[in-house]
């Protein structure tokens, strides 16, 4: 069975924006499209993207960016008592908190962000990567 993982945001935009990470995140897409993992994102990663993309492209494209990824990862959200979880936990975004414990919630296994931070509040139940990182330590 593939790997579910949850994507940050940063990957999202890396890839749809072209931006830095493009190349790897694009790799990350490609194993969702093939069906070698399973992709999740939440409801706020949808909402901020979507800022993101209007920004860049306006809005009849970035509906048609969104809509062409959702077609390939799966919105999941979390419920009030892991919201609770996400805000007692010890890490200081709130943003990221959220995302965290909402993968954690899905027993997701394993969190695909650009942004190291995320790291050091991480578990071991659920493992961190950047997409090279990612990429590196499972071959492909």
């Amino acid at each position: 069975m593939a790997s579910k993982v949850m994507l940050d945001v940063n990957v999202l935009l890396d890839f749809m924006l072209k931006r830095e990470q493009y190349e790897k995140s694009k790799q990350i897409m490609n194993l969702i499209v093939e069906d070698q993992l399973k992709g999740y994102i939440t409801p706020s990663i949808v909402h901020i993207a979507g800022y993101w993309l209007t920004k860049g492209y306006g809005a009849a494209k970035a509906k048609m960016l969104l809509l062409a990824l959702l077609d390939h990862v799966q919105v999941i959200d979390l419920d009030h008592e892991t919201t609770l979880h996400a805000l007692h936990s010890r890490m200081n975004d709130i943003e990221d908190a959220l995302q965290y414990y909402t993968a954690m919630h899905h027993k997701i296994d394993f969190f695909i962000s650009c942004d190291k931070a995320y790291r050091k509040d991480a578990i071991p139940a659920l493992p961190v990567y950047t997409p090279d990182e990612f990429l590196k330590r499972f071959n492909f």
